[in-house]
């Protein structure tokens, strides 16, 4: 028995049509019916709709513009649940809107309770506050509660936060969970599934594989595919509600028309002492967003005075009005308190209950300046009822800081005709250009999501409706005398149209778990949620591979280990998934005998670039964190042969002695190489050639001396002083001594490099063509079949076409299946076109017979 086992969870009762239609249920609920009655009756109509929509869902995000009650439909939805379900709820919240939260609770006749610590336990059931510092410290076991809501959630904003961190792992057991802001930055993708993710909706892997293009050149450069944009919408609308007004609803917005808004922008000269200069020194007439850090930081501080001039001309020039004066700086605050003194202020080191209390009292309209950071105020604060003026004395790059800040104030209930000041530098007018450009997205993209709440209502199952594709595929077959490619789900494929023990060879890179989608169809391998559900969807594809496989024969399987980042496992630190430990594990537990593993080097600098995981700083700062480069990977199976008394497949792979000489054995079994008389090149020698030649050259000699790690070090020490060593790509790479590594794989030689050529879409992960001939001429006699199930653009059938066999695969793309059939067809046109040695042929025909 081996202990090597691969567990799923699969569903073994599900059919294969049955497994792909569950991949389309996007309406994931956790929670339960309440009859609307059940609802206060306080609540507005869009409140109360919104509330049974969250019960049923169990685990939903509400994102309701400023003023829409996002505060009262949370206290609903958690009395609702521990009425039905009993035990106590907990809101997680910034401290210094506690007060006023707590004050809509009784207002809906809900007691509640602040606490910062659960260590002597709970006192009963019921309501209970608390801060998000107190939670991501550890103080409050989240555990004790049934459900959990967390206000103003804008927090887990940041990727790869202590906060996202913590609360992804604190919060997995929750039955029932929610999120709310009135800002969920919808232009902001990543955040958007960080919600996703604590809701347990769709782990983050899968949605970023799901609906995003990766640069593979560069790590985190994420852009939603062009197709995928309103998939996406649809997708966050099973399990949020981004509510711009009740009319989305269906509702009258009357009482809840936002009063105008107008934004003045005020320019102050940069100090007269601070000189602007480009890079080279040079004194500039016009300062732009160029400046750099350190500059711009001077110039900030330089010109407190100057904007805090004019802040306090703004606020003398209306004497009646109430004013939020918005600054970033601990220097901005004190000259604002000392040009103006009845200011009060707050910040960060005050006493909490008295900055809570400041908040409170200035909402109430009790004094009329109030000096506060949009890092402290700027989320949760409800200060319309008696102030409608705000002044930035400074400008940032946080457009979602700005924007929160301002809906202090304009947001429903709001009486008064907003007004906005800005005051800024002349070195800030690219900045506030930036940030106008973001405001304008915003503005779109959150009509846009508005669009489809007022489509669909709060009806997940109707989307999930919309985004039901077909299933599968209409079956479309191109072949010529030795090539056969179908347009075709591969499952299918191989289950109904292929014959048993009819193939000689079964050679492919499957997809690598979810990490990429092929596809639109959901018949796609890649288009699963997690390694787990893309081996059970194997499961109903290996048995028929092991049966159209001849007995004795082999499977070859290119995979790649992925990269797990530890700011999305918790782990702090990458860590390594073993997929092609998983795959070995799944192949055989399908009957098929494990042979081996050829292991193919990567480049671990180009890599490196991709992943940031193995940069020469983090290993110097922490070496223990550090892994090592990824190579690819080919499993080799084998189907056992009907005779296993013998070691014999049923049709043997036979090699002559013509074409397959003892020395070439010997070197292939051996792999072992030395050579005499030769030595290294200096340093000089190497640094004077190009890169590529270089690379190419030290491998060689590496390959034909005695490998001296020391040496190694020193060589590429000497380049590095020469600035002779590239930063992009790894020039000093040794190669392999062993026919188990193979170092020297031609990474551009794929069929994406002709795509290149014509200008045609690139295949996402292209067999190299080194590989694919290796492995055919290894495991294969000439004139027999090779079939790869997932064919891309076709490589290994054209492969082995051209090394004397015959060719099949399948592909679902249609793309790449129309690109795959046009490079076999330009092998059947070369195959006819006479070449100049056949032209002699005829002519030495012709004069014999003359």
């Amino acid at each position: 028995m081996s202990l090597l086992t691969l567990n799923t969870g699969a569903d073994t009762t599900l059919t294969y049509a049955d497994f792909l239609r569950e991949k389309v249920a996007f309406d994931k609920s956790f929670g339960f019916e309440i009859d609307p009655a059940e609802v206060n009756p306080m609540l507005k109509p869009h409140q109360r709709d919104i509330v049974c929509w969250a019960v049923r869902g169990g685990r939903r995000a509400i994102f309701a513009k400023f003023g829409l009650g996002k505060t009262v439909m949370q206290i609903e939805v958690l009395r609702l649940i521990m009425k039905h379900r009993g035990g106590s709820a907990l809101v997680v919240l910034p401290l210094d809107v506690r007060i006023e939260f707590a004050r809509d609770a009784a207002m809906l006749g809900v007691q509640t309770q602040f606490i910062q610590t659960t260590a002597f336990g709970l006192p009963g059931e019921g309501l209970y506050l608390t801060n998000y510092e107190s939670v991501r410290e550890g103080k409050v076991d989240v555990n004790l509660f049934i459900a959990a809501s967390l206000d103003e959630a804008s927090v887990l904003r940041d990727y790869g936060s202590k906060t996202f961190q913590t609360f992804l792992t604190l919060f997995k057991h929750t039955e029932y969970r929610f999120v709310a802001t009135a800002l969920p930055a919808p232009n902001r993708h990543k955040e958007l599934i960080h919600y996703a993710a604590f809701l347990s909706i769709m782990d983050s892997g899968a949605a970023l594989t799901r609906f995003f293009q990766r640069d593979s050149s560069k790590a985190g450069n994420l852009t939603i595919y062009p197709h995928k944009i309103r998939e996406f919408h649809l997708w966050l609308n099973t399990w949020a509600v981004f509510l711009q007004r009740p009319s989305d609803l269906g509702y009258s917005d009357e009482g809840y028309d936002l009063p105008d808004f107008e934004v003045n922008w005020h320019e102050v000269g940069d100090p007269s002492t601070y000189v602007k200069t480009d890079r080279d020194g040079q004194a500039v007439m016009y300062a732009d967003a160029a400046l750099g850090i350190v500059d711009a930081a001077r110039v900030k501080r330089d010109s407190i005075g100057n904007r805090v001039a004019r802040l306090t001309e703004l606020v003398n020039a209306s004497p009646e009005d109430h004013f939020l004066l918005w600054h970033h700086l601990e220097d901005e605050r004190h000259e604002i308190v000392k040009a103006l003194p009845e200011t009060v202020d707050v910040y960060g080191s005050q006493d909490r209950d008295l900055r809570a209390q400041r908040v409170i009292d200035f909402s109430d309209g009790k004094f009329r300046l109030l000096a506060t950071k949009p890092s402290i105020s700027g989320s949760g604060s409800n200060f319309q009822r008696h102030c409608h003026r705000a002044i930035f004395v400074g400008v940032n790059y946080s457009f979602d800081g700005i924007y929160q800040s301002i809906h202090r104030i304009h947001r429903y209930l709001q009486t008064e005709n907003v007004i906005i000041d800005f005051i800024h530098t002349e070195s800030e007018r690219g900045l506030i250009t930036e940030l106008l450009e973001k405001w304008k997205r915003d503005d779109e993209l959150t009509e846009r999501m508005s669009d489809v709440l007022r489509e669909f209502g709060l009806n997940p199952s109707a989307i999930t409706a919309e985004l039901t594709r077909e299933m599968g595929i209409e079956r479309e077959v191109s072949f010529g005398a030795d090539w056969k490619v179908a347009l075709n789900d591969c499952v299918v494929e191989t289950a109904d149209h292929m014959e048993t023990d009819s193939i000689d060879m079964i050679l492919t890179s499957i997809p690598f778990g979810n990490h990429y989608e092929y596809s639109l169809n959901y018949s796609d391998f890649g288009h699963t949620d997690n390694n787990a559900h893309f081996w059970w969807q194997n499961d109903y594809l290996t048995p028929n591979l092991l049966r159209v496989l001849k007995p004795g024969r082999i499977l070859a399987v290119h995979v790649k280990d992925r990269i797990n980042f530890g700011n999305v496992t918790g782990a702090g630190l990458p860590t390594v998934s073993p997929f092609h430990a998983e795959a070995i594990a799944h192949y055989t537990q399908h009957g098929f005998d494990y042979m081996g593993m050829i292991t193919i080097t990567t480049d671990v600098v180009r890599e490196n670039n991709q992943t940031y995981r193995l940069g020469y700083t983090k290993m110097r700062k922490d070496g223990s964190n550090m892994g090592v480069g990824s190579p690819e990977y080919v499993l080799l199976f084998h189907k056992p042969q009907t005779d296993r008394s013998k070691g014999w497949a049923d049709e043997r792979v036979v090699k002559e002695i013509s074409e397959y000489s003892l020395a070439r054995w010997q070197i292939d079994a051996a792999a072992d190489w030395r050579s005499s008389g030769d030595r290294l090149l200096s340093t000089d020698e190497l640094a004077a050639l190009k890169p590529e030649i270089r690379s190419r050259l030290f491998t060689d000699q590496s390959m034909r001396s005695v490998y001296d790690f020391d040496a190694h070090v020193a060589l590429g020490e000497a380049m590095a002083a020469k600035n002779a060593l590239p930063a992009t790509f790894a020039s000093l790479s040794p190669g392999s001594w062993s026919e188990s590594v193979w170092h020297d794989i031609n990474r551009l030689a794929t069929l994406n490099g002709e795509q290149s050529r014509r200008n045609l879409e690139f295949h996402i992960c292209p067999l190299q063509f080194d590989i694919v001939d290796r492995l055919i001429e290894r495991y294969t006699n000439p004139g027999e079949l090779v079939y790869d199930p997932f064919g891309g653009l076709g490589t290994v059938p054209l492969r082995a076409r051209k090394l004397g066999r015959r060719g099949r695969m399948a592909e679902l793309n249609p793309t790449s299946y129309r690109d795959a059939v046009m490079y076999q067809r330009e092998e059947d046109r070369r195959g006819e076109t006479p070449s100049l040695f056949d032209l002699l042929d005829i002519e030495d025909s012709e004069a014999i017979a003359s």
